[in-house]
């Protein structure tokens, strides 16, 4: 064999090293992929979906489809009472991909409606307590007649954990507040997870009090899917997924998600909240907030878009 033979030999040896490299730094690579995927997968099918008599899913999986507008209910369940609790916070959210829009609106927890499938009147936050989530979407439904597509319920003190997974979340905070551990100045404020449930848990000092309350949760839900969509390291995924596992129940299945995904995911360019309006008063003693039909009809026409 010649020299030059040789050198051609050892040209190709070195040419095909660096493949190789890259080769198995794109097979592993992928097998790391694959495992999210998996152990994502199966989170959310076997650990959160949940799904409830109350929703047509036939009907929602067309729309989502459809790439159509969709309407979600959020519940914040106070972690302390267990899953059976009352809705710490309600909320209905609704994402429009035609405009790529997104609209928060919050449900004082004392709003005075009837509970559907209990037949009283009582502050809508007892409906998930009477009735778990089956009859919270119904009252909700009833209450500003619409259909909800989907829902989320989520551990209050989970958003605890999620938060300190993500890092922190920047909120906007409109009054100076300090509860003796943490000083809450106005502006922006980075929040970890203890302050997170600091900031939406507060109301006495809050001049606003309840409907203070619900605005700070709203922009706590805001951050969370803000910094959700920017944290850039997928090692992430699935320490935040087992996060959700443990705190988080819905009738969004994954292929519900990958959809979402796909298809709403601009829909946080433009995100407008509200809160339902009403006078406070007591009956026999007891808080309530009365809402007007008037109200009840403005916010109901911002979720179908008629406003």
């Amino acid at each position: 064999m010649t020299r030059k033979s040789n050198q051609k030999k050892s040209r190709k040896l070195w040419l095909k090293i660096p493949l190789i490299l890259i080769g198995v730094i794109v097979l592993g690579v992928g097998a790391y992929a694959i495992s999210i995927y998996n152990n994502v997968a199966k989170t959310v099918n076997e650990k959160m979906h949940e799904p409830v008599d109350s929703i047509d899913r036939e009907t929602t999986k067309k729309k989502m489809k459809a790439t159509e507008k969709l309407t979600i209910l959020l519940l914040g369940i106070d972690s302390q009472e267990g899953t059976s609790g009352r809705s710490d916070a309600l909320m209905v959210l609704s994402l429009d991909p035609t405009d790529d829009s997104m609209q928060l609106i919050s449900i004082p927890r004392d709003t005075r409606t009837t509970i559907v499938g209990k037949g009283t009147e009582d502050k809508i936050n007892h409906a998930h307590a009477f009735g778990g989530t089956d009859m919270s979407i119904a009252t909700v439904e009833n209450l500003l007649d619409i259909e909800l597509d989907y829902y989320v319920r989520m551990n209050m003190d989970g958003l605890s954990e999620l938060v300190d997974e993500l890092g922190t979340i920047t909120v906007d905070n409109e009054i100076a507040w300090n509860d003796g551990t943490n000083n809450f100045n106005v502006g922006p404020v980075d929040l970890d997870g203890d302050q997170t449930m600091a900031f939406v848990r507060m109301r006495k000092q809050d001049p606003n009090g309840d409907f203070g309350r619900t605005s700070r949760q709203r922009q706590v839900i805001e951050g969370i899917i803000n910094k959700g969509a920017s944290v850039g390291s997928v090692t992430k995924i699935n320490s935040t997924i087992d996060i959700l596992g443990n705190n988080m129940a819905t009738n969004l299945d994954f292929d519900d998600m990958k959809k979402l995904l796909s298809g709403y995911k601009n829909t946080r360019n433009n995100i407008v909240s509200y809160q339902l309006q009403g006078d406070g008063t007591t009956i026999d003693g007891v808080y309530y907030l009365i809402v007007t039909g008037e109200e009840i009809a403005k916010v109901r026409g911002m979720i179908e878009g008629e406003v």
